[in-house]
């Protein structure tokens, strides 16, 4: 079975969108353990996390350039990706896929790159998508199918979150709501970082 997410073509922009999860890990792996709460810093990530810094965390990024800026400081899931890779056969739930916020009620990705998600106190700028690698089928086989593939157009789909900075910092729990502001039009639509 393929998944359909319907996270991919409709924004949920309504006061219902919140966090569900959140996650860190000071050490490189695939999964991360839920917390009480993370603290964002600004320019930096989560508190923590392996991946927080100014330039690039990520392992194959760091061999390739490790001056480049660190545009993947946050990755936030929909949890309503979990409920379809479910119905296709998966059991995966918060954290399985190491992001650091799970959330609900928004589609983060047809989110306009630059848009702002003020969460609790802080606010984590969106700057692309999470490029799936072939860890997720180390974890569960089949699941990179699930989340990296073609569309009906032939485009490439990814549905394994979005990338962010974190552009103010603050304490996020599960339950804090997340307010949207999108940037000014054009909107320019999300691609991988």
């Amino acid at each position: 079975m393929t998944v359909t997410d319907p996270s991919t073509t409709a924004p949920s922009y309504g006061t219902t969108a919140s966090v569900v999860a959140v996650h860190a890990s000071a050490v490189h792996g695939f999964s991360k353990p839920a917390l009480d709460g993370v603290l964002l810093v600004e320019g930096v990530g989560v508190e923590g996390d392996v991946h927080a810094g100014v330039t690039v965390q990520h392992r194959s990024r760091v061999a390739r350039d490790p001056s480049q800026p660190n545009l993947r400081q946050v990755h936030l899931i929909h949890a309503e990706l979990f409920d379809l890779l479910r119905e296709a056969g998966h059991a995966v739930a918060p954290g399985d896929l190491g992001e650091n916020l799970t959330t609900r009620g928004i589609g983060l990705l047809a989110l306009p790159v630059g848009t702002r998600l003020t969460i609790g106190a802080a606010v984590v700028t969106v700057t692309g998508l999470r490029n799936p690698c072939r860890q997720i089928d180390d974890f569960q086989p089949g699941l990179l199918k699930q989340v990296l593939r073609r569309g009906a157009d032939g485009g490439v789909e990814r549905l394994a979150g979005v990338m962010g900075i974190v552009s103010r910092g603050g304490t996020v729990r599960p339950g804090d709501a997340i307010g949207v502001e999108l940037p000014a039009p054009p909107h320019l639509p999300l691609t991988r970082v």
